[in-house]
C-alpha cells in the first residue's frame, strides 16, 4: 500500500533492497535504492513519475489497490530515464488517453524509448496545472542530470518533486530524513552529487539560484530516489549550493594501482612526506583495484589535490588506473592540483601518461612526476617523502598566488 507524505500526497514507489549496481556497472549502491512515485489527490488526481521497468507490473498492480486507475487525470513525468519511466507503457495499457505532462525533450526521450504516440502535453518553467485546491508549477531543470529534467512544485502542501535532484540511493522502510541516520543520508546524497551532478555544476548553480528566486514555499523535497527531506529541506538545498561551487576540502587523495607493491610503497611514503610537512591536511590512499570506484570519485570531489600512481604495464598504465582516470576526466573537476608517480622495470611511460591524463582532466600538474626503477630502496623512499613535501609546498605557493 501507499505511504502518506502530506495531506494530498501518497508515496506509491518501489524500494529495491537488493540493488548493488546502477547505471549498468557504473554506480555502486551499497544501501540499495528506491524508485519514488507519488500520487496527488485533490479534486483532480495526478501521478508523479513511475518506477523502473523490471517492477512495472508490480507497480501497476499496487497502484490499482491504491486508486481506480480511471481516476488518474494527469501523469507528470519529471525525467524519463528508464528507472523513472519504465512502468509507463504498462500503465498506459490501462489508461491510454491520460495526458502526460513533460518537457519537449522529455517527450522526445519517451518516444525514443517506447515508440508510443501518447497524449503528450509539453510544459515550460512557470506553467501551472490546477488540481483543485492545489496547483502544480513546473520548473525546467535541464542537465540535472538529463536534458529533459524538470521539477514540479505542489502548492498548499508545499512539496517540491525534484526527481534525481536532491536524491540518494538509500533503501529504507522509512520515508523521511527524520527517521534515518542523517550522517549516512547526507553521505549518500554527497556520493550521488559527486558521481552524477558534478559535470553539470554550472547548470546546478543557475537552477538553485532560479529556484530560490521564484519564492516557492518548500516544506518537503520529494526526490525520485531515496529519502524524502521534510525536517529541514533547506539543508540539502544549502549543500547543493556548496557542492556546485567547485567544492573542496583540505584533503589530498592518493590513488594508485600496484603489481608487486613497489607503487604502493611509493604511495605510502609520499603520504608520509605530505603529513610531515602539513599535519593539518587530510591524506587518504586508495588502491584503484580494490576500493569502490564511486567512493574514490567522492573522495576526489572532497580533495583540493590528487596524486595518482601506476606501475608501467605494456608501455602504459594499469587497467584499474585507466578506468578511474576516465571517470575523473568525465567529472570535469575544477581548481584542483595534481601530480603522478610510479615504478617501472624497463620503459617507464606510466608517469608521463598519468601527467597527460591529469592535464586533460583539468588538473593543474604542479610538479613533474616521480618514478622509481624496480623496487625502491631507502634513498628512493626518501625521495618519495620529499616529493610529497614538495607537492604540499607547491600547492601552498599556488594558493597564495591566487588569493
Amino acid at each position: 500500500m501507499g505511504k502518506k507524505v502530506s495531506d494530498h500526497v501518497t508515496w506509491v514507489g518501489k524500494t529495491d533492497w537488493q540493488l548493488t549496481k546502477f547505471h549498468g556497472d557504473e554506480y555502486s549502491t551499497h544501501l540499495g535504492s528506491s524508485y519514488n512515485a507519488y500520487l496527488i489527490r485533490d479534486k483532480k488526481t495526478a501521478l508523479i513519475d513511475t518506477v523502473w521497468q523490471p517492477f512495472d507490473k508490480e507497480f501497476v498492480s499496487r497502484l490499482k489497490r491504491e486508486i481506480d486507475l480511471c481516476d488518474i487525470d494527469f501523469i507528470v513525468m519529471n525525467h524519463n530515464e528508464i528507472d523513472h519511466s519504465g512502468a509507463l507503457p504498462e500503465l498506459l495499457r490501462e489508461i491510454p488517453d491520460v495526458p502526460i505532462y513533460c518537457t519537449a525533450r522529455g517527450e522526445a526521450i519517451l518516444r525514443g524509448h517506447y515508440h508510443g504516440d501518447w497524449n503528450f502535453k509539453n510544459v515550460h518553467t512557470g506553467d501551472t496545472l490546477s488540481l483543485g485546491d492545489t496547483t502544480l508549477t513546473f520548473i525546467e531543470a535541464p542537465m540535472l542530470h538529463w536534458p529533459d529534467t524538470m521539477f514540479t512544485h505542489l502548492s498548499g502542501d508545499n512539496v517540491l518533486f525534484s526527481n534525481d535532484g536532491f536524491g540518494q540511493h538509500f533503501a529504507s522502510e522509512s520515508l523521511f530524513d527524520d527517521q534515518v541516520d542523517m550522517t549516512l543520508l547526507v553521505n549518500e546524497a554527497e556520493k550521488y552529487y559527486a558521481n552524477i551532478l558534478v559535470p553539470f555544476n554550472p547548470m546546478v548553480r543557475r537552477k538553485m539560484d532560479e529556484l530560490l528566486s521564484m519564492g516557492l514555499p518548500i516544506d518537503i523535497i520529494a526526490p525520485s530516489h531515496g529519502i524524502i527531506w521534510r525536517r529541514n529541506p533547506r539543508l540539502i538545498i544549502d549543500r547543493y549550493l556548496q557542492w556546485c561551487r567547485d567544492y573542496q576540502e583540505n584533503q589530498i587523495s592518493i590513488i594508485y594501482d600496484t603489481m608487486w607493491n613497489s607503487t604502493r610503497v611509493m604511495a605510502e611514503n609520499i603520504a608520509e612526506g605530505i603529513n610531515k610537512t602539513d599535519s593539518d591536511v587530510t591524506v587518504k590512499l586508495f588502491n584503484a583495484s580494490h576500493h569502490d570506484k564511486n567512493d574514490i570519485i567522492t573522495e576526489v570531489f572532497h580533495s583540493k589535490a590528487l596524486i595518482v600512481g601506476s606501475p608501467t604495464i605494456n608501455s602504459g598504465i594499469s587497467f584499474a588506473m585507466s578506468g578511474i582516470m576516465e571517470m575523473i576526466k568525465g567529472m570535469k573537476f575544477k581548481n584542483k592540483s595534481g601530480a603522478s608517480f610510479g615504478s617501472y622495470g624497463w620503459s617507464g611511460e606510466a608517469v608521463k601518461e598519468l601527467d597527460t591524463l591529469l592535464s586533460a582532466s583539468g588538473f593543474n600538474v604542479v610538479t613533474p612526476g616521480i618514478r622509481t626503477l624496480w623496487v625502491p630502496d631507502g634513498n628512493e623512499l626518501e625521495r618519495c617523502r620529499q616529493f610529497g613535501a614538495d607537492f604540499v609546498a607547491s600547492i601552498k605557493q599556488q594558493s597564495k598566488q591566487t588569493i
